[in-house]
């Protein structure tokens, strides 16, 4: 889309929630958001304060420092230059006089501390003037995670690499167990890593692998010195995450579960019911509102996930968001499904995608954790990705 398209965009959605402009602030960089939407190169040298303002009508203005006066040039809009402290403050005021409300990369009280972006004495400077601060989260969504076909075919090849991934690493499981091989956590993470390497992927971290006890920390994650030794009758969770070597790919993220006996015990097969019922209700609470319209955002879809969870007696035990924004990061810019961390009252956007990942973690037992992708095509129907496990795999 073209910079152009992105301001008519935005000045609609400004008109539409009668919001006076969208103030776009950064300082070294630490507004990526800001950064991306107005597309500064990273080779330009950012080390001033530097403002863009879309207002609801009318073209855009920019306030930059002398130093670094041509760093919006490249974007529509009057140029303003500041020097000093004071006059940085004066054409602050000037620009945003008779203004009322102002959208910024911010959250009320922080709910949403992943578009919590611009620092509180910024913020402060704003509020002085007698505007209300609301946040960007909801509209800058549409220039930060929708997704084009390009970058769902990606996810689609990363997805493919994920569920043969895992299903190589059980096989090798069994293949060590016949050869009576000794191996640990931490050599089945190496195995997953070479796995996904091998198919031009990457990944942000280390693959997770933890086993019995080990499962009941969601973040667990082995080490040379450390990991257990795997054995028959071992419950095993790996969590892989990976997106192709190519410009502009997007991540895909599963989290697999086996059992190295003939069958899992009576426990471990009632908790791993439970989730796999709490995932699926999520997925189609999410399939149901969008085939009746409905606008749908993700605290809602976490309650209904929880819900089923608590009702089965668990609730304690399910320690984390439901699910998570994927972009070109493996937790994108998007909304999240959250109302348990934060509550992220952000809308759920077609053509954006988002993990499905509820758990049960029991300290001194295990854990149990479920995960898949979830698309939202265009026409609002939802495309599952990276495999449905339904039953305990023992292997």
């Amino acid at each position: 889309m073209s910079f152009q398209g992105k301001l008519t965009q935005v000045q609609k959605y400004l008109r539409d929630h009668k919001i006076d402009g969208w103030l776009l602030y950064d300082f070294h960089r630490r507004n990526d958001y800001a950064c991306q939407f107005l597309e500064i190169p990273l080779s330009v040298h950012l080390t001033r304060r530097l403002f863009y303002w879309i207002p609801q009508e009318g073209s855009p203005i920019k306030i930059v420092h002398a130093v670094e006066p041509f760093v919006l040039d490249h974007l529509p809009g009057e140029k303003k230059t500041y020097q000093t402290w004071e006059s940085f403050d004066l054409s602050l005021k000037e620009l945003l006089q008779g203004k009322k409300v102002v959208a910024m990369e911010y959250s009320q009280r922080n709910r949403i501390p992943y578009v919590s972006l611009v620092d509180g004495g910024t913020i402060e400077l704003i509020k002085e003037l007698g505007i209300q601060v609301v946040s960007s989260g909801d509209f800058l969504q549409y220039f930060t995670c929708i997704w084009t076909p390009r970058e769902l075919k990606l996810h689609l090849e990363a997805a493919e690499v994920l569920d043969q991934a895992a299903s190589k690493t059980w096989k090798w499981v069994v293949g060590n167990f016949d050869k009576k091989v000794t191996f640990s956590e931490y050599d089945i993470q190496q195995f997953i890593l070479k796995e996904i390497t091998a198919q031009n992927c990457e990944m942000d971290g280390m693959p997770i692998c933890a086993v019995n006890e080990h499962t009941a920390d969601p973040h667990y994650n082995p080490s040379p010195k450390t990991s257990s030794q795997v054995k028959r009758g071992d419950l095993i969770l790996i969590d892989l995450w990976c997106k192709k070597k190519e410009e502009g790919a997007v991540y895909a993220d599963i989290t697999r579960m086996a059992c190295t006996a003939p069958r899992p015990t009576p426990k471990q097969q009632e908790v791993f019911q439970i989730v796999r019922r709490a995932q699926k209700k999520a997925t189609d609470f999410v399939q149901s509102c969008l085939d009746k319209g409905h606008p749908l955002k993700g605290f809602e879809v976490d309650r209904v996930c929880r819900k089923e969870i608590e009702d089965a007696g668990y609730g304690k035990y399910f320690i984390h968001r439901t699910g998570h924004n994927i972009h070109t990061e493996a937790h994108g810019p998007g909304a999240n499904l959250d109302s348990f961390e934060t509550l992220d009252e952000r809308p759920l956007l077609p053509k954006t995608c988002f993990s499905i990942e509820p758990g049960i973690y029991i300290p001194g037992e295990f854990g149990v954790r479920l995960e898949y992708d979830v698309y939202i095509h265009e026409t609002g129907k939802i495309q599952v990705t990276g495999g449905v496990i339904d039953n305990m795999l023992c292997i």
